[in-house]
């Protein structure tokens, strides 16, 4: 019973991270009608924000701080110079984000000599309960993704804000004749879903070897959780997240890891395939 319970801690562990991935994307899509396909790089930028100040000789903790709001002015800066300008034809700005995603990436790769680099957990060790170990750097993950889901519902349910956010998701012609600046939401949005890919990078550094491609892993699995959950819903993504992190990180444990991933996407596929809308059509952000 012990290993089970430790095997549904690193789960849920997993999951958060990819609650905290998928909900950014998931709200960009939503808001806007375009998948950003540089969000795995926003990860990256993330990531490399704490590595940043750990080797400028700064505290971990001041990196973690710092991603979000660092990714915030990249999404905010990306949004009014580039994707704004492409929001009526969806397909040229996902190119164009692929493109934005690729030169980050890249441009990563270069500054870390394509190596990859350890960062130390801010909180290292394990704590005991009922004669279990958990991880305290896990439990920080799981903990923090619980609060910035509530902060986010609460944002989007009870402030004039988040009211004029649902009503531009809606009608985004009648937000408008309703003095609505919606372009001001698109780039508060962007902005947020930016943050939040940020946060998610920080938080995951101290799990993964910092390497270009550490925000490659999760772009595929995020952009399923997405579809899965259903776009236009708030929790639809956090169900969508769920249910592909659960697989991801459990399926390894049932079948040979080799299988494990190509599995995934079979099941996701095959759940879409038989309900496209995803698993929420109702209870809109």
């Amino acid at each position: 019973m012990g290993d089970e319970v430790k095997l549904a801690f690193d789960l849920l562990a997993f999951i958060s991270v990819m609650v905290l991935i998928v909900l950014g994307l998931g709200i960009i899509a939503s808001m806007m009608g375009i998948f950003n396909f540089a969000h795995g790089e926003f990860v990256l930028l993330g990531a490399y924000t704490v590595y940043l100040f750990e080797s400028s000789g700064w505290s971990a903790w001041a990196g973690i701080l710092a991603a979000p709001v660092v990714l915030a002015i990249v999404g905010l800066v990306l949004e009014r110079l580039v994707i704004r300008r492409f929001y009526a034809a969806p397909i040229v700005a996902m190119l164009g984000t692929y493109a934005i995603g690729l030169m980050i990436r890249e441009t990563i790769r270069a500054l870390l000599g394509g190596q990859y680099k350890s960062i130390n957990e801010p909180l290292s060790g394990a704590f005991t309960v009922f004669g279990l170990n958990f991880s305290v750097w896990r439990t920080v993950i799981v903990l923090t993704t619980i609060l910035v889901i509530a902060g986010t519902w609460l944002f989007l349910s009870r402030t004039s804000t988040g009211l004029q956010v649902r009503g531009a998701l809606e009608n985004p012609n009648l937000a408008r004749a309703c003095g609505i600046s919606t372009g001001k939401l698109y780039a508060a949005t962007f902005a947020f879903g930016a943050a939040l890919a940020g946060l998610a990078g920080a938080l995951i550094v101290p799990l993964y070897q910092l390497s270009a491609d550490i925000g490659t892993r999760f772009l595929v699995q995020a952009f399923l959780s997405v579809m899965l959950g259903g776009v236009g819903t708030f929790e639809g993504p956090v169900l969508g997240a769920a249910a592909v992190g659960g697989m991801a990180a459990g399926l390894p444990w049932i079948v040979i890891p080799v299988l494990a991933d190509p599995l995934v996407f079979v099941i996701a596929l095959a759940i879409v395939k038989f309900r496209p809308q995803g698993f929420i059509t109702q209870g809109r952000i």
